[in-house]
């Protein structure tokens, strides 16, 4: 299992606490950037390229945390890649990013770094990776939805 994490500026900070966190665990990471703290760089520019890493990886096995100031803006750009379900969190009930998971298949997670305290995303960052998809009438309506976007 690889997981990528990518961000800007504002989630900066909350990035390098959850790579603490997965150095501590022994979790195989990849931080496509930013590596320096830039408060003029574009999300776009580090998010993307995480989604294509993770809709070209291996189902179940890639996964992508994208670390911004709201999370709205990456999760809207990593959705546009073909094979990416990003879900968001920036707070309210943990259970969310495990239904995540669960039900959608989510293989990428934005958090908004603005609304979440270092323990609350570390917790919200378990969860997820530890959920695991059901399946059964979920993959029916992922099915559904997999075409959608047109060509």
């Amino acid at each position: 299992m690889v997981i990528y994490l990518a961000g800007d500026h504002a989630g900066f900070r909350l990035k390098r606490k959850i790579i603490d966190y997965f150095i501590g665990e022994g979790i195989k990471y990849d931080d496509l950037g930013p590596l320096d703290y830039d408060e003029k760089d574009d999300y776009p520019d580090y998010v993307v390229p995480l989604a294509r890493k993770v809709a070209k990886g291996k189902r179940g096995k890639d996964f992508g945390i994208a670390v911004c100031g709201s999370g709205q803006g990456e999760a809207i750009a990593v959705n546009k890649i073909r094979g990416v379900r990003c879900a968001l969190y920036y707070g309210g009930p943990v259970k969310m990013v495990k239904l995540s998971k669960e039900h959608n298949d989510a293989n990428v997670l934005s958090l908004g770094a603005r609304f979440l305290s270092e323990k609350e995303a570390i917790r919200a960052v378990d969860i997820w990776l530890k959920s695991r998809f059901e399946g059964g009438r979920h993959l029916r309506r992922l099915k559904k939805i997999s075409g959608l976007g047109g060509k």
